[in-house]
Protein backbone atom coordinates (compact mmCIF):
# COMPACT_ATOMS: atom_id res chain seq x y z
CA UNK A 1 0.00 0.00 0.00
CA UNK A 2 2.49 2.46 1.36
CA UNK A 3 2.24 6.18 1.22
CA UNK A 4 3.20 9.30 -0.28
CA UNK A 5 6.86 10.24 0.71
CA UNK A 6 8.21 14.01 1.14
CA UNK A 7 11.98 13.94 0.54
CA UNK A 8 12.10 16.76 3.18
CA UNK A 9 11.23 14.38 5.77
CA UNK A 10 12.75 11.47 7.05
CA UNK A 11 10.80 8.21 6.47
CA UNK A 12 10.37 7.41 9.79
CA UNK A 13 9.53 10.47 10.84
CA UNK A 14 6.27 10.65 7.79
CA UNK A 15 5.95 6.83 9.15
CA UNK A 16 5.44 8.38 13.00
CA UNK A 17 2.97 10.94 11.48
CA UNK A 18 0.71 8.08 9.54
CA UNK A 19 0.59 5.71 12.83
CA UNK A 20 0.05 8.44 15.10
CA UNK A 21 -2.95 9.48 12.57
CA UNK A 22 -4.49 5.82 12.53
CA UNK A 23 -4.10 5.44 16.15
CA UNK A 24 -6.05 8.38 16.37
CA UNK A 25 -8.55 7.55 14.22
CA UNK A 26 -9.29 3.92 14.40
CA UNK A 27 -7.93 3.01 17.87
CA UNK A 28 -8.98 2.79 21.15
CA UNK A 29 -6.57 2.98 24.49
CA UNK A 30 -5.02 -0.07 24.93
CA UNK A 31 -5.80 -1.79 21.53
CA UNK A 32 -3.10 -3.88 20.08
CA UNK A 33 -1.08 -2.01 16.95
CA UNK A 34 -0.16 -3.70 13.83
CA UNK A 35 3.13 -6.10 14.22
CA UNK A 36 6.42 -4.77 13.00
CA UNK A 37 5.77 -7.12 9.71
CA UNK A 38 2.55 -5.97 9.01
CA UNK A 39 3.62 -2.56 9.03
CA UNK A 40 5.89 -3.46 6.94
CA UNK A 41 3.90 -4.84 4.61
CA UNK A 42 1.33 -2.15 4.47
CA UNK A 43 3.40 0.87 4.15
CA UNK A 44 6.38 -0.94 2.01
CA UNK A 45 9.31 0.25 4.53
CA UNK A 46 11.81 -1.94 6.08
CA UNK A 47 12.10 -3.54 9.41
CA UNK A 48 14.99 -0.44 10.51
CA UNK A 49 12.41 2.18 9.46
CA UNK A 50 9.54 0.58 11.36
CA UNK A 51 11.36 -0.08 14.69
CA UNK A 52 12.44 3.76 14.37
CA UNK A 53 8.79 4.81 13.91
CA UNK A 54 7.56 2.52 16.85
CA UNK A 55 10.16 3.83 19.31
CA UNK A 56 9.40 7.20 18.26
CA UNK A 57 6.02 6.65 19.26
CA UNK A 58 6.74 5.25 22.24
CA UNK A 59 9.23 7.73 23.39
CA UNK A 60 6.28 9.88 23.13
CA UNK A 61 3.68 8.35 24.70
CA UNK A 62 1.15 7.20 22.19
CA UNK A 63 2.04 3.07 22.42
CA UNK A 64 3.47 0.62 24.92
CA UNK A 65 5.33 -2.62 24.31
CA UNK A 66 4.93 -5.96 26.50
CA UNK A 67 7.50 -8.78 25.80
CA UNK A 68 6.21 -11.17 23.83
CA UNK A 69 2.60 -10.26 23.43
CA UNK A 70 3.13 -6.81 21.55
CA UNK A 71 2.51 -3.23 21.06
CA UNK A 72 -0.35 -1.80 22.62
CA UNK A 73 -2.22 2.05 22.04
CA UNK A 74 -1.12 4.15 25.61
CA UNK A 75 -4.18 4.15 27.70
CA UNK A 76 -3.80 8.72 28.06
CA UNK A 77 -3.38 8.98 24.05
CA UNK A 78 -6.27 10.56 22.89
CA UNK A 79 -5.54 13.54 25.87
CA UNK A 80 -2.20 14.75 24.72
CA UNK A 81 -3.19 18.15 24.76
CA UNK A 82 -3.82 17.72 28.43
CA UNK A 83 -0.47 16.59 29.21
CA UNK A 84 0.89 20.17 27.50
CA UNK A 85 -1.58 22.33 29.51
CA UNK A 86 -0.91 20.25 33.04
CA UNK A 87 3.09 21.80 33.38
CA UNK A 88 3.37 25.06 33.54
CA UNK A 89 5.02 26.29 36.37
CA UNK A 90 3.18 29.95 36.44
CA UNK A 91 -0.32 28.10 36.64
CA UNK A 92 1.07 25.71 38.99
CA UNK A 93 2.07 28.03 41.41
CA UNK A 94 -0.91 30.06 41.29
CA UNK A 95 -2.88 26.94 41.62
CA UNK A 96 -1.11 26.78 45.07
CA UNK A 97 -1.90 30.20 45.90
CA UNK A 98 1.96 31.08 45.67
CA UNK A 99 2.65 34.22 43.30
CA UNK A 100 4.58 33.00 40.39
CA UNK A 101 7.72 34.60 39.54
CA UNK A 102 10.58 34.26 36.57
CA UNK A 103 13.81 35.98 36.23
CA UNK A 104 16.07 35.47 32.97
CA UNK A 105 19.40 34.95 33.45
CA UNK A 106 20.48 34.11 29.83
CA UNK A 107 19.56 34.02 26.49
CA UNK A 108 21.64 33.74 24.08
CA UNK A 109 22.03 32.10 20.47
CA UNK A 110 24.02 29.28 19.70
CA UNK A 111 24.91 26.73 17.07
CA UNK A 112 23.85 23.35 17.83
CA UNK A 113 25.94 21.01 18.58
CA UNK A 114 25.33 16.60 18.18
CA UNK A 115 23.70 16.72 21.44
CA UNK A 116 20.92 19.24 20.45
CA UNK A 117 20.66 18.94 17.24
CA UNK A 118 18.98 15.29 18.35
CA UNK A 119 17.21 16.52 21.26
CA UNK A 120 15.37 19.57 18.50
CA UNK A 121 15.87 16.72 15.41
CA UNK A 122 17.60 20.01 13.54
CA UNK A 123 20.89 20.01 11.85
CA UNK A 124 24.34 20.04 13.57
CA UNK A 125 25.18 23.98 12.82
CA UNK A 126 21.46 25.23 13.00
CA UNK A 127 21.25 27.99 15.46
CA UNK A 128 19.35 27.19 18.87
CA UNK A 129 17.95 29.85 21.44
CA UNK A 130 19.17 29.18 24.59
CA UNK A 131 17.05 30.99 27.52
CA UNK A 132 18.52 29.97 31.16
CA UNK A 133 15.22 31.01 33.86
CA UNK A 134 15.11 31.48 37.24
CA UNK A 135 11.77 30.18 38.57
CA UNK A 136 10.24 32.06 42.25
CA UNK A 137 7.40 31.47 44.52
CA UNK A 138 6.44 34.20 46.52
CA UNK A 139 9.81 35.22 46.24
CA UNK A 140 11.22 32.05 47.13
CA UNK A 141 13.96 30.44 44.07
CA UNK A 142 12.26 27.25 43.55
CA UNK A 143 13.90 25.81 39.33
CA UNK A 144 15.93 26.37 37.27
CA UNK A 145 14.90 25.73 33.68
CA UNK A 146 17.34 25.79 30.71
CA UNK A 147 15.58 25.51 27.85
CA UNK A 148 16.46 25.03 23.95
CA UNK A 149 14.67 26.29 20.83
CA UNK A 150 15.04 26.21 17.34
CA UNK A 151 15.67 29.59 16.59
CA UNK A 152 14.17 29.59 13.17
CA UNK A 153 10.71 28.90 14.45
CA UNK A 154 11.18 31.64 17.34
CA UNK A 155 12.74 34.75 15.74
CA UNK A 156 12.74 37.87 18.46
CA UNK A 157 11.90 36.11 21.20
CA UNK A 158 11.26 38.36 23.89
CA UNK A 159 12.62 39.18 27.26
CA UNK A 160 9.99 41.24 27.97
CA UNK A 161 7.23 39.63 27.82
CA UNK A 162 8.73 36.68 29.49
CA UNK A 163 10.42 38.31 32.41
CA UNK A 164 8.81 42.02 32.27
CA UNK A 165 4.95 40.77 31.63
CA UNK A 166 5.83 37.65 33.57
CA UNK A 167 3.96 35.49 30.38
CA UNK A 168 4.57 32.16 30.51
CA UNK A 169 6.49 30.77 27.96
CA UNK A 170 3.84 28.22 26.66
CA UNK A 171 1.57 31.27 26.42
CA UNK A 172 3.99 33.12 24.23
CA UNK A 173 4.86 30.15 22.01
CA UNK A 174 0.98 29.82 21.27
CA UNK A 175 0.03 33.31 21.04
CA UNK A 176 2.85 34.35 19.53
CA UNK A 177 4.27 32.20 17.46
CA UNK A 178 1.34 29.89 16.63
CA UNK A 179 2.77 26.93 18.39
CA UNK A 180 0.58 25.14 20.50
CA UNK A 181 2.02 22.20 22.67
CA UNK A 182 0.65 18.56 21.87
CA UNK A 183 2.85 16.45 23.73
CA UNK A 184 5.20 16.72 26.32
CA UNK A 185 7.94 13.60 27.28
CA UNK A 186 9.21 14.27 30.67
CA UNK A 187 11.86 12.37 32.57
CA UNK A 188 11.78 13.43 36.28
CA UNK A 189 14.63 11.90 38.70
CA UNK A 190 16.66 12.77 41.89
CA UNK A 191 19.98 13.79 42.84
CA UNK A 192 22.21 16.36 44.06
CA UNK A 193 21.80 20.24 43.16
CA UNK A 194 25.04 21.20 41.28
CA UNK A 195 27.02 23.61 43.02
CA UNK A 196 26.00 26.74 40.56
CA UNK A 197 22.58 25.95 40.47
CA UNK A 198 22.62 25.39 44.79
CA UNK A 199 23.92 29.22 45.09
CA UNK A 200 21.27 30.30 42.70
CA UNK A 201 18.48 28.56 44.36
CA UNK A 202 19.96 29.16 48.00
CA UNK A 203 20.71 25.85 49.31
CA UNK A 204 23.24 24.10 50.69
CA UNK A 205 25.51 22.67 48.77
CA UNK A 206 25.03 18.91 47.96
CA UNK A 207 21.34 18.98 48.40
CA UNK A 208 19.27 16.79 47.05
CA UNK A 209 16.31 18.14 44.37
CA UNK A 210 14.86 16.98 41.50
CA UNK A 211 16.07 16.74 37.96
CA UNK A 212 13.81 16.80 34.75
CA UNK A 213 14.25 16.72 31.01
CA UNK A 214 11.03 17.58 29.29
CA UNK A 215 10.87 17.62 25.39
CA UNK A 216 7.90 19.50 23.77
CA UNK A 217 6.31 18.60 20.73
CA UNK A 218 3.56 20.38 18.63
CA UNK A 219 0.57 19.06 16.21
CA UNK A 220 3.05 18.25 13.63
CA UNK A 221 5.13 16.17 15.79
CA UNK A 222 8.06 18.22 15.66
CA UNK A 223 10.27 19.48 18.42
CA UNK A 224 9.57 23.05 19.59
CA UNK A 225 11.29 22.68 23.07
CA UNK A 226 14.10 20.62 25.26
CA UNK A 227 14.39 22.03 28.63
CA UNK A 228 16.51 20.49 31.32
CA UNK A 229 15.54 21.53 35.16
CA UNK A 230 16.64 21.15 38.18
CA UNK A 231 14.39 22.07 41.22
CA UNK A 232 14.98 22.07 45.15
CA UNK A 233 13.25 19.07 47.12
CA UNK A 234 12.17 20.58 50.04
CA UNK A 235 9.73 22.99 48.27
CA UNK A 236 8.78 21.76 45.13
CA UNK A 237 5.91 19.83 44.28
CA UNK A 238 5.57 18.38 41.32
CA UNK A 239 1.73 17.53 40.26
CA UNK A 240 1.39 14.62 37.93
CA UNK A 241 -1.91 13.61 37.27
CA UNK A 242 -3.19 10.37 35.20
CA UNK A 243 -5.62 9.27 33.09
CA UNK A 244 -6.59 5.67 33.13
Amino acid sequence: MGFNYNEKQPVYGQLVDELRKQIKNNYKPNDKLLSEREIMRKYEVSRNTVREALSELENIGYIYRQHGKGTFVASWMDDTTKIGDEYSFTEQMKSLGRKPETKIIEMSERKADEYFSGKLRINVGDPIVKLKRLRLADGMPMMIDRTYLPAEKFENLSIYELETKQRSLYNVLLEDYGEKVRLADEMLSVGIISDKDADLLKIAPNSPGFMLRRTTYNHKNEIIEYTISSARGDQFVYNIKYKH
